[in-house]
Parts: structure tokens; C-alpha cells; sequence
């Protein structure tokens, strides 16, 4: 094998190892970005199954109901309203606890009910509160039940998991940066006497650093479309396999988080770089054998 071949085939290994790790890289950011668009999806579904009841008076009539349970939907803050008649809370009671109290009473003691759940950004406690308030105003309304503590626990936990995460992305973007840096500064660090052989003939340092920020954005962009690919592969047999996660509930944000990988290849590779030939241009002859 002749020393040129030799020096080209080390060449596209070198481009391959770069390619794949800024892949690898990109490919954990990413899948970090999709689990945080995800558990905000999924705390937003679970906040909106939490239920506040609406106690009717007995005074309210049919078409009262009606008109109530249509005015609450109308809300901006209404994600469903449902309404569930005395007889069959009864039944449900019946069901559920196995005891009928209604043998030792005459009457029905339980109360039609609307059963109310708020759309996500409402679920904070002084809004619900808010809310309760407004809602007691209605003359056909007895009271409205829901529990304080239950909505304090479950946005304290939402907030910890955010915070975590958050802080989790801000730690992996970091040791991101860093990696592809080396890995940049390594392959530039290779061809350092290149370099300065063309400094020494007289080259412009914005034309010796054109070609390697060129050659480095290119493997930046194959390794982000890489990771680009196999996140969409997974999240396709994902969502194929577990339609009930609603994957692609968000697709918007999903593709704006494959827009920011896809920029982030770019950008990192860029930066790199333009640092790295940046530093071995300031270099003396002497110094580029340390």
C-alpha cells in the first residue's frame, strides 16, 4: 500500500470516528430533549384527570344543569365537564363499598355533582382556588370539593422532575461541547504541520482555516442528520408499539428539537475549529512537537 493511499484511507477513518462520535453525542442530547418534551406531556395529561366536583343544589332543575354544565364548558379553563346524577352515585357507592345506606334512610342523601377537570396550565392551586370561588357565585351550586394537598404534592413533584431534568440537559450539553471539541482538536491537531507550512509560504490564516471549518461543519451536519435519523427511527416504533404515550402529540416541538440538533452539529463543530486552528496559528515551529 502506497504512503498516499495509506494517508487517505486514515483520513476517512479519522472522518468516520469524528462522524460517529458527534452522532453518539447529538443522538443522547437528543434523546434528553424528547424526554423532557414527553414528561411535560405526560404531566399534562395526568394533571388533567385530576377532578374537582361541582355539588349541585336540589333546587336545580334539568334544564338549570344543562345550562350550568354547558356555561362551565365554555371555559377557558374547562378540559371536560361531566355530570353525574345522585342515583348514580348511588350505584356507584353500592358498588365500590359493597353497603347500602339507604336501607336505614328514606331518601337519597347524595347530591347531583359536575364533575370538572382544568386544562394543565390552570392546575395551580391559586387558580383552582380562583376558580372555586367563581364557581360558588352560581346559586344552583352547594359546593366544590377537590383535594388542596393532592394538588400540591403533584405540582411539587412535576417542578423537582423539570428541575432535575433541566439541569441534567444543561450538565450532558456541556460535556457534549467538550467532547466534540477534543475530538475536533484532535483531528486538527494532526495536521498542525500542514498548518504551519502554509503559514510559512505565505497563506492568509482565513485561508488556511477555511477548509477545516468547511470540512468539520460537513461532519458535523452527517453526524447530527445520523442521530436525526435513528431518534426518528425509535420514536416511529415507539409510538407503533405504545400508541397510548402519544408520541407524537407534539410534533411542532419535535421537529423544532431536530432543527436545534441539526444546528447544534453545526454550530459546535464551527466553534471547535475555529479555536483549534486558531491556537496552532499562534504557534511557533518549535512548539508544534509539544
Amino acid at each position: 500500500m502506497s504512503f498516499e493511499k495509506y494517508q487517505k484511507r486514515r483520513l476517512r477513518l479519522s472522518s468516520l470516528s469524528v462522524i460517529l462520535s458527534i452522532a453518539m453525542i447529538l443522538f443522547m442530547l437528543g434523546l434528553l430533549g424528547l424526554l423532557v418534551l414527553q414528561s411535560k406531556t405526560v404531566s399534562d395529561n395526568f394533571k388533567e384527570q385530576f377532578e374537582i366536583s361541582i355539588f349541585l343544589s336540589d333546587k336545580a332543575k334539568k334544564e338549570d344543569i344543562a345550562k350550568l354544565k354547558k356555561e362551565i364548558s365554555n371555559k377557558s379553563y374547562a378540559k371536560k365537564v361531566t355530570f353525574l346524577s345522585k342515583d348514580e352515585a348511588y350505584k356507584i357507592y353500592i358498588k365500590e363499598l359493597g353497603e347500602d345506606f339507604m336501607q336505614e334512610l328514606d331518601e337519597n342523601p347524595l347530591k347531583n355533582n359536575i364533575n370538572l377537570y382544568v386544562k394543565a396550565p390552570y392546575f395551580d392551586l391559586k387558580k383552582i382556588e380562583s376558580i372555586e370561588k367563581e364557581l360558588l357565585k352560581n346559586k344552583f351550586i352547594d359546593d366544590v370539593s377537590y383535594s388542596k394537598a393532592t394538588v400540591k404534592n403533584i405540582n411539587g413533584i412535576v417542578k423537582k422532575i423539570s428541575f432535575w431534568l433541566l439541569a441534567f440537559s444543561g450538565l450532558l450539553s456541556i460535556i457534549a461541547f467538550v467532547l466534540i471539541n477534543s475530538y475536533l482538536r484532535l483531528a486538527v491537531y494532526s495536521k498542525r504541520f500542514t498548518i504551519k507550512t502554509m503559514q510559512m509560504v505565505g497563506a492568509t490564516k482565513r485561508f488556511i482555516r477555511k477548509p477545516f471549518l468547511y470540512r468539520s461543519i460537513k461532519l458535523g451536519m452527517v453526524g447530527a442528520i445520523l442521530a436525526i435519523g435513528v431518534l426518528s427511527t425509535i420514536l416511529y416504533y415507539l409510538n407503533k408499539r405504545y400508541p397510548s404515550l402519544h408520541l407524537y402529540q407534539n410534533k411542532e416541538k419535535i421537529a423544532l428539537l431536530f432543527v436545534v440538533i441539526f444546528l447544534l452539529g453545526i454550530l459546535i463543530t464551527w466553534i471547535s475549529t475555529y479555536f483549534a486552528t486558531r491556537r496552532f496559528l499562534k504557534l511557533k515551529t518549535d512548539e508544534l512537537y509539544y
